[in-house]
């Protein structure tokens, strides 16, 4: 028998909530092996890759209130650079659903265990064929200001077509420190290896994403 149809939130989705922002600089040969659209490449300089994780605590006052850990692969279309998701856990079906289904995000069911205070976020992830991910962060230096920010995914629907999502966001930074860690078996255990280059709280932020 075929699963009902979950029903999510019509596009754009307004949401709310916390986040730690992380970029990572890792050799390009490192790289798990994922599909990208037609036309689209890995910005590779100096023979690495950029990826950005975010850990997400969407909270009531947007569309839907969820958690999610994703991770995006800076990509050059042409001249220009956006992201592509290239692995992301959520722990909400709805959230899930509607993001496969209205711009491609490759989202997958995990568990999620929390722990947030106004400095520090402590995330464990636990999900079907991964070894467990956890996440540590701690505020270094907080910003006097509401950060904005524009950006796009390019991602790849069920139908094969190209799918470009616009994102914006606005919230309070701050400058932290922040950890990965994971077995070694792990997809993305090149990212336990390392320290991130630069990671940000953006606290009590409203974004959109979608048009």
């Amino acid at each position: 028998m075929e699963r009902p149809a979950v029903p999510f939130p019509p596009s754009p989705w307004r949401l709310t909530g916390d986040m730690v922002v992380s970029l990572w600089r890792v050799p390009a040969d490192d790289l798990p092996s994922r599909p990208l659209p037609a036309g689209v490449r890995p910005w590779v300089v100096r023979r690495r890759a950029t990826l950005v994780t975010f850990w997400v605590d969407y909270r009531p006052g947007g569309v839907l209130a969820y958690r999610e850990f994703l991770i995006a692969l800076a990509v050059r279309q042409g001249h220009r650079l956006a992201g592509s998701t290239v692995a992301a856990w959520v722990d909400d079906d709805r959230a899930l659903a509607g993001g496969r289904a209205l711009w491609g995000i490759p989202k997958e069911q995990g568990v999620f265990t929390l722990r947030a205070d106004s400095r520090s976020t402590r995330a464990e992830l636990t999900a079907d064929g991964i070894a467990a991910v956890r996440f540590t962060y701690r505020d270094v230096l907080r910003l006097p200001f509401r950060l904005s920010a524009r950006a796009h995914l390019v991602q790849q629907l069920p139908d094969g077509t190209e799918c470009r999502v616009p994102m914006r966001i606005s919230g309070r930074p701050a400058l932290g420190r922040g950890r990965v860690s994971t077995g070694p078996e792990a997809p993305w255990s090149v990212l336990a290896r390392r320290q991130p280059v630069l990671s940000l709280a953006v606290r009590d932020f409203r974004s959109i994403v979608g048009s």
